[in-house]
């Protein structure tokens, strides 16, 4: 008769605790010293940092000068000891860096434009936000006539109108990120679409214009746009330079971001196509259901990556006459109050920070967003 034992009859030796699989000290031996070399370029690292970070800090936060009435202020011989950033300079100017020659007396309606520009933005952004389809609605069609209504002026509404030639700073760049941003997506699509479409003429008008416009530099697209694009109106009517730079913009972009969602379509399988149609959806349903929104959320980073080279190739309109956020800060160094060593430093380091935040910002929500709709588990 067999018995069955239930109870160990010897004692296993003690063995180590097992290694940790998680935990800052795990992390920095994996990412950091996990070879000679990681090692090596880590010590340096960590040796450059010590290096520069606490003169800049110093240089940026200690000793910085934070009031001040004029240039001479921020001296070291009249200051009396070391003297780092003047951001006095960047404080006395903020309102130029922001609303440019708008008048003063008026800066609530662009202070309007912002706030209704960022509800619109988070009202589309925040994934769990009520009423989506309201806010697209909003976001498309309401805002842009709150901005157009409130920064050019109404006399039905009482408000004094005000020329484009007034506006500048920061206001333009948001002006024309904006719009670039939210035209030059759309008729990307549809470019891309028209590339990839059976019709030979609307291919051959798409690749036409998407090479040709990829194939100039945007300085060329900004002078054409303020020379040649009058000449395609109607006799009497010449719109303002910040209008065609507008559009110059976004068609520009709009080339790009049409190659960008090529490839998204190109990386759907033929299947995909195939079960549409045979579900008897038509050309435009099936693009629109299942096609595009899977080729967008493969080009996500090539599509926030356009983003933000529009956001910062807006620096360039000034070579046709805009005043934009860079353009302000360069003609604020002329200022003879603050005409010092210096200024122009304490300018292009606030610049630099502006454009740095933006950017990283719009980076890090895409990040976000293509980690939340798992583009990288493709099956």
């Amino acid at each position: 008769m067999i018995q069955t034992r239930f109870m160990r009859e010897t004692i296993l030796p003690q063995e180590a605790a097992p290694h940790r699989t998680s935990g800052v000290l795990l992390w920095v031996r994996e990412n950091l010293f996990s070879s000679v070399t990681n090692s090596v370029l880590t010590l340096l690292s960590l040796w450059a940092l010590y290096a520069t970070i606490p003169g800049l800090f110093q240089y940026l936060i200690v000793d910085a000068v934070w009031s001040a009435n004029t240039g001479k202020e921020c001296l070291a011989e009249n200051v009396g000891r070391p003297v780092g950033v003047c951001w006095a300079f960047v404080t006395s100017h903020m309102g130029y860096f922001i609303y440019g020659q708008y008048p003063e007396a008026e800066w609530w309606r662009v202070d309007l434009f912002f706030a209704a520009e960022a509800l619109g933005i988070v009202w589309l952004l925040w994934p769990n936000a009520p009423y989506k389809f309201a806010g697209i609605i909003y976001f498309f069609v309401i805002f842009p006539i709150i901005g157009f209504v409130s920064l050019t002026g109404s006399t039905m509404l009482g408000l004094t109108p005000v020329a484009t030639n007034f506006w500048g700073g920061f206001l333009v760049t948001i002006v024309i990120s904006t719009f670039g941003i939210v035209v030059s997506l759309p008729v990307g699509i549809l470019l891309a679409l028209g590339r990839r479409s059976d019709m030979p003429i609307v291919r051959l008008v798409s690749v036409i214009f998407i090479e040709f416009v990829r194939g100039v530099p945007l300085i060329t697209v900004l002078f054409m746009a303020n020379v040649m694009f009058p000449l395609f109106l109607p006799d009497g009517w010449r719109p303002d330079s910040l209008l065609r730079v507008l559009v110059g913009v976004a068609l520009f972009f709009a080339a790009y971001m049409a190659e960008a969602v090529r490839g998204g379509l190109q990386a759907i399988p033929r299947g995909q196509y195939e079960a549409a149609q045979a579900l008897g959806l038509g050309y435009w349903r099936m693009m629109i259901k299942i096609i595009l929104p899977q080729a967008l959320k493969i080009v996500i980073p090539n599509i926030v990556n356009n983003f933000i080279g529009l956001f910062k190739d807006t620096t360039l309109v000034a070579i046709v006459g805009i005043f934009d956020f860079l353009k302000t800060i360069q003609a604020s160094l002329a200022d003879p109050v603050w005409r010092a060593a210096g200024m122009p430093f304490a300018a292009y380091i606030f610049a630099s920070l502006v454009f740095f935040v933006f950017c990283y910002g719009m980076a890090r929500y895409s990040m976000w967003m293509e980690a939340r709709l798992d583009t990288g588990k493709r099956h």
